[in-house]
């Protein structure tokens, strides 16, 4: 009889610090692994705390709260199959990031993390510690020999190689993997080459869901030897398979399982910031949201994010005009607002700028209006939305893109007010491909209506903040197509003013670009969370002091 081998694989969302929740998230897939006859059921990395959890594993209360919890996984699981989870432990007063194997009421393997990523959105070093590669382990007398690096430790030769020299048939990699734009080839290239290098097959076992700026996306799969695909999880959502492996003259074997297919980036970007929106909301208690809706494109692609994460009963739109208000813009909100079926209000700033402009005129006086009275109007709009939301209990959303985030296009306690930015990752020339698409694209996973929810007439109008007579975004900052060509190369690519210049970019607008990028610094150390959609993402990826006197000599 060929012997068999099945594991359940769990791509589920945790919540950090929901230590109970987590627990009962591990019960009920390892129930259905029992159920499905598995040898064992396999949770992602630190799991049972969720992740990242930045320096609350430090507490030692906390870890002795995740192992309390384990331990009741242990007893509770008992009898069935093997349960695999990540999660932190104290071992002689080091802190490791650990991944458990729990059967017959105890922990009968242990893995500790052995490389420790310190980049990017990581910053493992500073809380755990590197521990010797760990060996495999065992499910049953005649399963096979399991192999469990964690996460970044299956993206360098050194620990797959360890432990299939020690007897590992098959490697079980359990993840934390944040979302960006194209990661899935990097980590499938990746896995690839563990499996070539090692003729063993692989389990590639990501988790899912939000955390504040962070996405995990999922998107886990098994190769088979010489790195054939053997089954694939989707993007973005719960999700359980079972995977049957069978021993086979050559070794253990994935026998072919389902093959989701995976959207393209302009998809998974939006899936993105809808689950970062939706768990962030959820996981922090909030059920409703408002946002300021102007008639402009941003706004518009954040209500319709909104309402795809949360249903249009949840989300209301607020318009606040002044006497630069467009009869357009008046029009293209109500009809954006229509579209998405959500709750319009309408809150005129006059009389409040009226107050403003006359409390302040013994002190300004005859001077000339400038970007000060510009910023009043935004302020008082900023006021006004969080005097909503304290009164209503609505979160407020912020509604800046990554062009103006990184050149300080927005008013700080204005416009920058707020809890959530949805789109605070996505340049401005994406955000008019993003909602072309939205206009073409609807999916389960969307609670909102299809067809066009963003006008056509939003789309194609030149942006504007109507914060004076005739004012075009343009007045004050380089073409879009531009700006965010140089932008991708400053911050994005880290490249230089030679650079840029050589790329094509005039060097008076690329240094004018550099000199918005490098001031404009404290207003992003002081603006919302949102979800990362690419590898620079500002705070996670790119961490500037907001004192620096350096620029580019080039």
């Amino acid at each position: 009889m060929t012997k068999m081998f099945r594991l359940t694989m769990a791509q589920l969302n945790p919540a950090v610090g929901d230590l109970k929740g987590n627990a009962e998230r591990a019960r009920d897939a390892w129930q259905q692994g029992a159920e499905a006859g598995a040898d064992m059921v396999a949770l992602p990395e630190m799991f049972i705390t969720g992740y990242q959890t930045q320096d609350l594993v430090q507490k030692p209360a906390f870890v002795a709260d995740a192992m309390d919890q384990i331990m009741a996984l242990a007893d509770d699981c008992a009898d069935g199959p093997a349960l695999a989870i990540g999660g932190p432990q104290f071992d002689e007063d080091r802190l490791y990031n650990c991944y458990f194997i729990l059967r017959g009421g105890k922990i009968v393997a242990r893995m500790k993390k052995h490389f420790l990523p310190n980049f990017n959105v990581f910053d493992e070093v500073r809380l755990f510690k590197s521990d010797d590669i760990s060996g495999p382990y065992t499910i049953g007398n005649d399963g096979p020999r399991l192999g469990s690096p964690i996460c970044e430790d299956a993206w360098y030769p050194d620990v797959a190689e360890t432990m299939v020299e020690a007897g590992a048939e098959i490697l079980v990699v359990p993840n934390g993997s944040p979302y960006f734009r194209n990661k899935f080839p990097i980590r499938l290239n990746n896995m690839v080459a563990r499996v070539v290098e090692n003729d063993v097959p692989l389990v590639y076992l990501n988790m899912v869901g939000g955390q504040d700026d962070q996405i995990f996306d999922g998107g886990s799969f098994v190769l088979n030897r010489g790195g054939k695909l053997a089954l694939q999880m989707p993007v973005h959502q719960d999700a359980i398979a079972h995977v049957d492996f069978q021993l086979t003259d050559a070794g253990w074997e994935a026998i072919p399982g389902e093959m989701a297919v995976l959207p393209d980036d302009l998809e998974q970007d939006y899936n993105a910031m809808v689950v970062g929106l939706r768990d962030y909301m959820g996981k922090t208690g909030f059920k409703k949201v408002l946002l300021g809706l102007s008639g402009g494109i941003d706004s518009a692609i954040v209500a319709a994010i909104a309402t795809d994460a949360l249903g249009p009963e949840n989300v209301r739109c607020v318009m606040l005009p002044s006497e630069y208000t467009s009869q357009a813009s008046l029009d293209d909100a109500a009809a954006a607002a229509n579209a998405l079926g959500v709750k319009y209000d309408t809150v005129s700033i006059a009389g409040p700028r009226a107050a403003v402009t006359e409390a302040l005129a013994p002190l300004f006086g005859d001077l000339p209006a400038d970007l000060t009275e510009e910023n009043i109007q935004s302020r008082i709009r900023g006021l006004l939305l969080m005097a909503q939301s304290n009164k209503f209990g609505e979160m407020l959303l912020t509604t800046g893109n990554k062009s103006e985030v990184a050149v300080g296009y927005a008013t700080i306690y204005g416009d920058m007010a707020g809890g959530y930015n949805p789109i605070k990752d996505m340049y401005k020339t994406r955000v008019f491909e993003t909602c072309r698409w939205r206009n073409a694209n609807h999916r389960d996973w969307m609670k909102g209506p299809s067809g066009e929810v963003i006008p056509v007439a939003i789309i194609d109008k030149p942006p504007s903040a109507e914060l004076r007579p005739d004012q075009k975004d343009e007045d004050s900052l380089p073409p879009y197509d531009i700006l965010d060509g140089i932008l991708t190369m400053l911050v994005d690519q880290e490249a230089s003013v030679a650079d840029c210049v050589a790329a094509g970019y005039d060097r008076d607008t690329v240094k004018r670009v550099e000199h918005l990028i490098y001031i404009s610094e404290y207003k992003r150390f002081q603006s919302a969370p949102g979800p990362r959609l690419s590898n620079r993402a500002f705070w996670l990826d790119r961490r500037y002091p907001i004192v620096n006197r350096w620029r580019d000599p080039s």
